[in-house]
């Protein structure tokens, strides 16, 4: 039995933080591969100093460091048994950047996206562009060489390195920067290990029989995308091992070596100027892949910027993710597959113009395509996010048969490409596979993804017959089996076969001069872990049987929507990548408050837990805490994991056995509270505000909880009935829904939507009906919700249809109905049909603007300027486009939409006290800085009473419902 390692002692000797616990272990022990291997601990340093102590502690104690960012890596390069190394939350710095060099020096925990904006007002960008770009980190983009969308202009990582700064396995600190051949001989001379490293780079590649063997068997270097083994062959291109080249640069051999050779610290990076404004996209269709990548070759005569493919699989995932399918407008008719060129001219529009009819004009000489649409403007924008979202759709496939990354990074010539995939179709075919493809057919590398069940034996064993032949055709075309992606555990065992037992020797002997104490990143590469083990699901398993009070069918069962989850990390995007995704990430920085790290938490616990309840485990309740259920993951996850119905059921199992406290009782029975403490508002009012009171409940003595108002909403509907008849309601009937949130505090906004609507020609029908259940949604009192989601689809089911529709004031009230009802209700074609006639106030004024029902005339032309806060739920489940549309029908009206995240109140999330910090901090994040910059005759318009009250609270401005701005509007 090995002995415990001392971790605790590591523990106080570093600045930064090292977690050992079971939820941070089982949260690192993947990444967005197919593996998962459970690791000893997880570091987050603070400093260099601190990635030493724990190289010299990882020697001493014969153990392995997984250097790791973003943990978006494909082919399992960031998971390992030893310690993972995270350096994405304290080494984000860009520590200088020389403009006149046109060089940038950053840490490794730098965002790809972040960097360009730092880069963008000085007309400069880093140009090798992932399709995890909001999110992947230049260390991971250098561990894997990355390339992405536009390497067919700008180059791949390893184009731009100058300089890297790494700490060595030894502990010792070295900088690998450009030398000419005497420099690189002065190197080889000392005792150090950086000496003995250059010697035996130097020994090795001066032997002129070991130059050939890897100019004979590696791939074509026509191949600039290319991740096989070492770049050993981009090292013979110096004239010091028979080459033309005048400077070496060891740094670029750490480029592409997945953290196995050295720890980067610091990277200096050769910068582009910024790609042409001028831009139009052509967006070919075709009827079969093979066609597509005939033309491609054609096209790539024209000098694109980009050439990216999608495949029909991708596009239909597209239509059911909430985003997505709002950017498939370019779509024409059924395409097998679309390829997207783009153009670009400094010189003028009409320039970009013609180059792409001139493209258009050869693709129809050789009758490639039978659509060739011109996309403009932010249009383009569009199209390339819903390519990015490729990798992120494939996991919404429902059920175990998965898009398997396995063999999804080989990379031909170009002229190859069209013979290539034509081989690779057969093969597939052989197997029984209709294949999915996609991505850089430009570069000679599409993502060839085989639809795969790693739950079984069979499909393992499929996974590893599939990649050893997709090998041996790889090495046919004399291609690369890693275009981009690495070779990591899923292609570092056909390494021998791909370029040669004699190369293989030759990577394995360098790999042990740099690394002669086996620390950093055993298994990858070299010597790498068998691919067809350590997986994520166990081959053969029996499927846990999950009882759950929500509907989970859609998905299969929950836990087969955790499973959707692949890794891809879009949680893990900053304030600046725009949306809301995910705001306690953004708060915290740490992985445990991803939405990715919730799926795989529920995921493992559901799989493996041998308790009769499943959900019944505290670190489950940790990693759900900080969930706001604020919807983003629903529309901007790409592979649409509900977190927010994750945590729901998760709540409702969990307190089942361990109860509920005293504050969720009263909160997720507010509406009841509210109706007993409306008999004396004045009384309870002052009560519900004393600190003692506030202390009882859990509430944080900084928040002022709601008032209730002096007279409910329905009491003043009793007083004020419309006296109208039927006939003087020309635009016909509407339902309102009464929500418990209106009804009891905001019932102004109530008054205003009334009389905005029934001055505009509506009759105004409230019914006696439920409470939305929000409240108790969000706390887990699940059976509570499923009585009122019955009653409230038996009440409206037969009265709302698309004539006569159930509107709502309050967004998350409203939307009840669409979203959780769905997977409440029990009868669920009532509920279907229901949702599809429920619209936020918002989404009902466009629709009636559109069919001209309410127009300019109706409201006065002084004009307002106003500014829109959407609330999280219009946001993921319908429009704030809605908004705009509504506020501005009066013809003077001037009004823009905040590029805002989350507010951070979240409901009760915000008042309960020991969330009041990180409450204010999502505020921070982006609203509230947005707010305190307006000026104060600007309106500032805020459906939620939630992100009203959290408005106040954080800059002290009063923000309006926009029914009460409208109204405010009409003559």
């Amino acid at each position: 039995m090995s002995t415990p390692l001392p971790l605790k002692q590591l523990s106080e000797s570093l600045e930064g933080t090292l977690l050992h616990d079971t939820l941070n272990k089982i949260l690192y022990a993947t990444d967005a591969s197919a593996y998962r291997i459970m690791p000893e601990a997880v570091a987050l340093p603070k400093t260099t100093e601190d990635i030493v102590k724990l190289v010299r502690f990882a020697r001493e104690h014969k153990i392995s460091l997984t250097p790791r960012t973003a943990g978006t890596s494909l082919a399992g390069q960031t998971v390992g048994s030893g310690i993972i190394v995270d350096v994405s939350k304290h080494f984000t710095k860009i520590v200088s950047f020389d403009n006149e060099k046109k060089t940038i020096t950053v840490q490794p925990g730098v965002i790809r996206d972040e960097l360009n904006l730092y880069l963008k007002p000085y007309g400069l960008f880093f140009g090798p562009n992932t399709s995890t770009s909001s999110r992947c980190m230049i260390g991971g983009m250098v561990g894997n060489n990355s390339s992405g969308t536009t390497s067919i202009r700008y180059g791949v990582t390893r184009d731009k390195i100058v300089e890297i700064k790494a700490v060595l396995s030894d502990g010792s600190q070295v900088v690998f920067g450009e030398l000419t051949s005497a420099e690189f001989v002065e190197k080889t001379k000392g005792d150090s290990l950086e000496s003995a490293i250059y010697r035996k780079l130097y020994e090795e590649l001066s032997v002129v029989a070991t130059q050939e063997e890897i100019k004979n068997e590696f791939p074509k270097p026509e191949i600039h995308r290319r991740n096989t083994g070492y770049a050993v062959d981009i090292l013979l291109k110096s004239d010091l091992f028979s080459g033309t080249e005048p400077i070496i640069n060891v740094g670029k051999l750490l480029c592409g070596s997945e953290g196995t050779l050295a720890f980067t610290t610091e990277v200096t990076l050769k910068v582009d100027v910024l790609p042409p404004t001028n831009n139009v996209m052509v967006v070919a269709h075709f009827h079969t892949i093979q066609e597509s990548l005939e033309a491609v070759v054609t096209a790539m005569k024209h000098h694109l910027y980009t050439c990216e493919m999608m495949d029909d699989t991708i596009l239909n995932c597209t239509k059911t993710n909430r985003e997505q399918a709002k950017n498939r407008f370019f779509i024409q008719g059924d395409p097998k597959a679309v390829i997207m060129m783009e153009v670009g001219s400094y010189v003028s529009m009409e320039d970009a113009e013609e180059q792409a009819n001139a493209l258009i004009a050869d693709l129809e000489l050789h009758n490639f395509g039978y659509a060739l649409p011109k996309i403009y403007g932010s249009d383009i924008d569009k199209i390339n996010e819903l390519r990015k979202a490729g990798l992120g759709l494939l996991g919404s496939i429902v059920g175990d048969d998965k898009a398997a990354d396995s063999i999804e990074d080989t990379a031909v010539e170009l002229s190859d490409l069209p013979n290539y995939i034509a081989d690779f179709s057969a093969m597939m075919k052989k197997h029984g596979q209709d294949a999915i493809y996609y991505a850089h057919a430009g570069a000679g590398e599409i993502h060839l993804r085989p639809v795969l069940n790693l739950k079984t034996k069979e499909g393992v064993y499929q996974f590893r017959n599939i990649a050893t032949e997709v090998a041996v055709l790889v090495k046919k075309y004399r291609g690369s089996l890693s275009g981009e992606h690495g070779d990591g555990i899923v292609r570092g065992e056909f390494l021998p076969f791909m370029i040669g037992d004699k190369n293989y020797e030759l990577l394995k002997r360098i790999k042990l001069a740099f690394d002669p104490y086996s620390v950093l990143n055993m298994g990858k590469i070299v010597n790498a872990l068998k691919m067809d083990e350590n997986l994520r699901f166990e081959p053969g398993r029996e499927e846990p049987e999950i009882q759950t009070i929500q509907d989970f069918s859609d998905s299969m069962g929950i836990l087969r929507l955790a499973e959707k989850c692949n890794g891809s990390g879009d949680c893990r995007k900053p304030a600046s990548a725009g949306g809301t995704l995910c705001p306690s990430y953004r708060a915290t920085k740490n992985e445990k408050d991803t939405t990715r790290a919730r799926a795989n938490a529920l995921r493992e616990y559901l799989t493996n837990s041998e308790k009769d309840n499943k959900f019944n485990h505290k670190e489950l309740y940790e990693v759900f805490e900080l969930c706001v259920s604020c919807k983003a993951c629903a529309s901007e996850c790409p592979s649409n994991v509900d977190v927010a119905a994750l945590k729901s059921e998760f709540l409702y199992q969990y307190q089942k056995t361990n109860g509920y406290s005293l504050r969720n009782k009263i909160f997720a029975n507010n509406a009841k509270l509210n109706k007993l403490g409306s008999v004396f508002p004045s009384l309870t009012n002052f009560m519900v505000n004393q600190p003692l009171v506030k202390k009882g409940m859990g509430v944080a003595p900084k928040r002022e909880v709601p008032l209730l108002a002096p007279k409910s909403f329905r009491k003043w509907l009793e007083n004020n009935k419309s006296k109208k008849t039927t006939a003087l309601f020309p635009n016909g009937k509407l339902y309102l829904f009464c929500d418990e949130f209106t009804n009891y505090y905001d019932v102004q906004v109530g008054i205003d939507a009334y009389e905005l609507l029934t001055q505009l020609g509506y009759e105004v029908l409230v019914v006696d009906h439920e409470e939305s259940s929000r409240a108790y949604i969000s706390k887990g009192f699940l059976e509570e919700a499923k009585v009122i989601a019955n009653k409230n689809v038996s009440i409206f089911a037969t009265i709302v249809s698309a004539e006569i529709p159930l509107i709502g004031i309050e967004p998350s009230a409203i939307l009840t109905f669409r979203d959780e009802y769905l997977r409440l209700a029990d009868d669920k074609i009532a509920a279907e049909k229901l949702s599809k006639n429920c619209l936020t106030i918002e989404e009902f004024f466009k629709r009636e603007i559109e069919s001209a029902k309410i127009n300019a005339d109706q409201f006065s032309n002084e004009g307002k300027q106003i500014k829109i806060h959407g609330h999280c739920h219009q946001k993921s489940l319908s429009t704030i486009e809605a908004t705009f549309a509504m506020l501005n029908v009066p013809e003077n009206n001037k009004v823009t939409i905040y590029n805002s995240g989350c507010c951070g109140m979240a409901g009760s999330f915000g008042y309960e006290a020991e969330h009041y910090d990180i409450s204010m901090q999502m505020g921070e994040d982006t609203l509230f800085p947005k707010i305190r910059s307006t000026e104060a005759n600007i309106a500032i318009a805020a459906a939620g009473t939630s992100c009203r009250h959290q408005i106040f609270d954080g800059t002290s401005r009063k923000a309006l419902h926009p029914v009460t701005i409208l109204k405010n509007c009409l003559k």
